[in-house]
């Protein structure tokens, strides 16, 4: 029996869905800091004197607001991928890897043609960065098509190739000669030359890619809702079936949504390396160059209603996350790695409401009245 509360009345009633693009990621983040705010009680700490040292490491001078939007970039371009990935009906789950070969891409154009002068080299190696991205992202597309592989494992086993491939290139042909000179064998490439780097927007980190990645998400918007390309990429993702029978070529565009994604990831890639490191580096993982921003891309596309307009604050709040991890652990003691705890929980709150909103929507389709029919 169906209860007839006057609260429930009103949630049938009152439409959550136009509010939950909205309502879904500040309830997630709010749920989230508030059980993260029991953890750092849990660990002897004060959660107010802990958040409010996040926020100042995050945003207390210039320097830290730049830091903040220098770590959004890469998590801007991964996020927006992931939401064409979405749109297309496929996860990818292999920014990692994709940002690793766009980042490698992009190196191997520089060096050999550091000649080149800056308006030609910088557009050349930020397109070598996308088609790195995306050749290395479309292998996992052309295997679900082709072989019906899941892309979940492919994208996750190319991440570990990439970085095998990195590792194994840093140690041989690209290792800096200087460093093989002085007999030390460091896995890093020679710094780029300086009219490779990206420019810088103030006297700080700040540079020009955190304007690429805002200007790529409208992009991506205008494309997945403003062309005929982005409507067959959506009409596969909401259904597959439906779509072959209109005569839409499936697997054609799920091959190119997670291409897509990984051209992204890719661009991102070679952002970091030319706006942030200025040369490729490892420690024989893939975090020690992307700094998990693949994973963590993940997270803020989530946060964001996977829509790529949604992503650019989404980045830009968990950028700040990232850069006030080290000041939380000054101010309380607490490990700065607290806040892949905070990412697993937003994760967490954001499922488990689009899930709730998904059965409200339907509980109150199911109770409206029948329409009598006229006699």
């Amino acid at each position: 029996m169906v209860k007839n509360t006057p609260l429930d009345a009103f949630l049938r009633r009152f439409d959550f869905g136009r509010f939950n693009f909205i309502l879904v990621p500040l309830g997630a983040g709010a749920a989230a800091l508030f059980v993260g705010a029991l953890i750092i009680f849990a660990l002897g700490a004060n959660p107010l004197e802990a958040y409010v040292g996040m926020m100042q490491g995050a945003f207390g001078s210039p320097n830290a607001l730049a830091d903040s939007l220098v770590k959004a970039g890469p998590l801007l371009f991964v996020g927006v991928g992931i939401c064409i990935a979405y749109r297309g009906g496929v996860i990818n789950i292999g920014g990692e890897g994709q940002i690793v070969i766009g980042a490698l891409t992009t190196t191997l154009v520089v060096l050999p043609l550091s000649f080149l002068p800056a308006f030609v080299l910088i557009p050349l190696a930020l397109l070598a960065g996308c088609i790195g991205g995306g050749f290395w992202g479309g292998i996992a597309g052309f295997l679900k098509a082709r072989f019906q592989v899941n892309e979940v494992l492919s994208t996750v086993m190319l991440n570990a190739i990439a970085v095998q491939i990195m590792t194994f290139l840093l140690n041989g042909v690209l290792m800096d000669p200087t460093t093989l000179d002085n007999a030390i064998r460091i896995p890093q490439t020679q710094r780029f030359p300086l009219w490779a780097d990206l420019p810088r927007l103030v006297p700080t980190r700040l540079h020009l890619g955190i304007l690429l990645g805002v200007f790529v998400a409208v992009l991506v918007y205008f494309l997945l809702w403003r062309t005929t390309i982005g409507y067959r990429i959506r009409a596969v993702g909401f259904n597959v079936v439906a779509s072959k029978y209109a005569g839409i070529a499936v697997n054609r565009y799920q091959i190119l949504a997670i291409t897509l994604s990984g051209a992204l990831a890719g661009l991102g890639g070679a952002v970091e390396v030319l706006g942030v490191n200025h040369r490729l580096f490892t420690d024989g993982s893939a975090t020690g160059f992307t700094g998990s921003a693949g994973f963590n891309g993940i997270v803020a596309a989530l946060f964001g209603g996977l829509h790529p307009l949604g992503v650019i604050p989404a980045s830009f709040l968990f950028g700040a996350l990232l850069t006030g991890a080290n000041s939380l652990q000054r101010t309380v003691q607490v490990p700065g790695a607290f806040v892949t705890t905070l990412d697993g929980l937003v994760v967490i709150f954001v499922v488990a409401s689009q899930i709730w909103a998904r059965r409200r929507a339907t509980q109150r389709v199911l109770l409206e009245p029948t329409p009598k029919m006229e006699t």
